[in-house]
């Protein structure tokens, strides 16, 4: 899988990650994948709702992905969860 077809979400607005999505099936790419870890997650469920149901309507789930991995950092590992939803024309 390319790595165009993975967005990315992290601190930016939502309508940006939608724009982003928008333009790639304009750019006739058949599906892409929405990564999101912790706190972005209920963000990239609303990106993905939105380009659905505003933008492109004929893009359906093809899969969804959860999962929960660990980060190691300064202070020890810890858990966080992940969510990767597949959209596709």
């Amino acid at each position: 899988m390319p790595e165009l077809n993975i967005i990315y979400v992290g601190k930016k607005p939502t309508m940006n990650y939608v724009l982003a999505i928008v333009t790639q099936f304009n750019n006739h790419v058949d599906h892409i994948v929405i990564k999101a870890r912790g706190k972005a997650i209920s963000k990239a469920v609303d990106i993905a709702e939105i380009t659905r149901h505003k933008f492109i309507q004929e893009v359906k789930y093809d899969k969804i992905n959860l999962e929960t991995e660990v980060v190691h950092s300064d202070r020890g590992d810890s858990n966080v969860s992940s969510i990767e939803i597949t959209l596709k024309r």
